[in-house]
């Protein structure tokens, strides 16, 4: 039987898929508890970019929210520089708050529409 988080995952991704009418690309968010991931999906599944604070190489002495601006900056510009403006944002099972908040707002700043 699927746990909640499952479930909440499962019911996030359907909402998208059903209005993205549009077929924009679609950025899905991971965080674990020191590292925040982020992955932009094309309508068929495949990963078109991808960057996380891995890329980073002094991101032990940065705080959690600085790091998820960093990654959300970066992924914008990484997005931007491939030619893709719009997306759709999945935040996956995680709440709209926090770090994920920061990583979209960082994206919205730096260009992205979603």
């Amino acid at each position: 039987m699927p746990s909640n988080y499952d479930r909440r995952k499962f019911r996030t991704r359907n909402r998208i898929a059903k209005s993205n009418k549009s077929c924009r690309p679609r950025a899905s968010v991971h965080r674990s508890n020191t590292n925040i991931y982020v992955q932009l999906f094309d309508t068929e599944g495949k990963v078109l970019h991808s960057f996380s604070t891995l890329n980073f190489k002094d991101s032990k002495q940065i705080s959690g929210l600085e790091k998820a601006k960093l990654v959300g900056k970066e992924f914008a510009e990484l997005c931007l520089k491939g030619g893709i403006e719009k997306i759709v944002f999945d935040k996956g099972a995680y709440t709209y708050g926090g770090r994920v908040k920061a990583l979209a707002e960082s994206c919205r700043a730096a260009g992205l529409q979603f």
